[in-house]
């Protein structure tokens, strides 16, 4: 049973940082292209950023760009989000997932499968 698991989150001000991680039991995440999604109080989920299979490629929501770096270490199998210069728009409850290629997807990937976990909460305040 594949079981997701997000940390990392926080309430931090305008222009801080943080790092979320992503753990997966049950999953390779080197096996897969890995997204983290995002969702805001009272709005929709939307992608944040993707890591492409290979590692080599990755992507990124205009709205994070130049301040959000997703990577992996797989030995841990751990995905990450590092995130600096936070914006109180950011605040919101962060999720990763496995993805597949979707042109008719925001960041051009859509979720392979069901697999969510409770995510992790991040709080930015003016």
């Amino acid at each position: 049973q594949v079981q997701m698991v997000e940390s990392g989150g926080g309430s931090v001000q305008a222009g801080g940082s943080l790092r979320l991680s992503c753990t997966a039991s049950g999953l390779p995440l080197d096996d897969y292209a890995m997204e983290w999604f995002r969702q805001a109080p009272g709005k929709e989920r939307e992608g944040v950023s993707v890591l492409s299979r290979s590692g080599r490629n990755t992507y990124y929501a205009d709205s994070v760009k130049g301040r959000f770096t997703i990577s992996r270490d797989n030995a841990k199998n751990t995905l990450y989000l590092q995130m600096n210069n936070l914006k109180p728009e950011d605040t919101a409850i962060y999720y990763c997932a496995p993805v597949g290629s979707d042109p008719r997807a925001e960041l051009g990937f859509t979720p392979l499968f069901n697999y969510w976990g409770q995510g992790t909460r991040v709080t930015v305040s003016s």
